[in-house]
């Protein structure tokens, strides 16, 4: 019997395990490459947040209605505040310091990316000088700050400590009663039994006494030039005395030289 052997030829065995060796150091070598990218954008990205995050404030813009606060007043009142971080700036203490200068009414803080403060401040508006050291604004309460810096000429009030809403108030009403003689009030006192005492812009003193406000000063404003008539000559009025139910005392002294002129 004859036996015939045949031998098998394994090349193609080899070439495959070739290809496939190399397949597969490519892709270790690719998921290599692609792991490396990825820590070195995230690095790249971490840097970015980082510079971004530690940047500065370098831009403090202000704004508002101020004819009394200065911007010096403001950058020194700010001055102890952290400013090299954006997003570490504590805007609310930013607002406390601007709002407890004596002349701000209001103020608003906000910041604007990437590097400014924006900081928007309402000046007080004084309509009265107050017990001589203080001020009353048009919400009628007494302030504090630096009288030099008010250029136009403002009443004198003077009363107890809590009344001042009520003597802007009265101030207010009087004086629109005022307006129709052209008059006006230079001061105004309220004494601590609540009693009103005028001082009108030409000199003359009124004493209304603690009721009927209004109707005395209307009484006054329909005689007074009545009684300028009968001043003598070198004379003028002096007061009136209005704590009358149905009449008034005038007081005279003598003509001034201004009013000689």
């Amino acid at each position: 019997m004859n036996v015939t052997v045949t031998k098998q030829n394994k090349s193609p065995n080899k070439a495959q395990n070739q290809q496939l060796h190399w397949s597969f150091w490519f892709g270790v070598g690719f998921f290599v490459l692609v792991i490396l990218s990825l820590c070195y954008l995230g690095w790249l990205m971490s840097e970015r947040l980082t510079a971004q995050e530690t940047a500065p404030v370098t831009s403090v813009v202000i704004n508002g209605e101020m004819p009394y606060t200065t911007r010096a007043d403001i950058e020194k009142a700010i001055e102890s505040v952290n400013l090299g971080n954006f997003f570490q700036v504590d805007v609310n203490k930013v607002q406390r310091q601007v709002s407890d200068l004596p002349w701000v009414f209001s103020a608003s803080v906000r910041k604007q990316w990437p590097n400014e403060l924006k900081i928007y401040v309402v000046d007080q508006q004084p309509v009265a000088f107050w017990n001589g050291d203080f001020l009353i604004n048009a919400q009628g309460v007494a302030f504090q700050a630096d009288t030099s810096r008010v250029e136009k000429a403002l009443p004198a009030f003077y009363g107890p400590e809590g009344s001042e809403q009520t003597a802007l108030e009265n101030y207010t009403n009087l004086s629109d009663i005022l307006a129709y003689g052209k008059l006006s009030i230079d001061e105004l006192m309220l004494s601590e039994r609540y009693s009103w005492q005028l001082t009108l812009n030409d000199g003359v003193s009124l004493n209304l006494g603690r009721e009927d406000r209004v109707q005395r000063i209307q009484r006054f404003i329909d005689v007074y030039p009545q009684i300028k008539k009968t001043a003598k000559a070198k004379q003028q009025i002096d007061y009136v005395d209005l704590r009358y139910d149905t009449g008034l005392a005038v007081g005279w002294k003598p003509l001034t030289e201004k009013e000689r002129v």
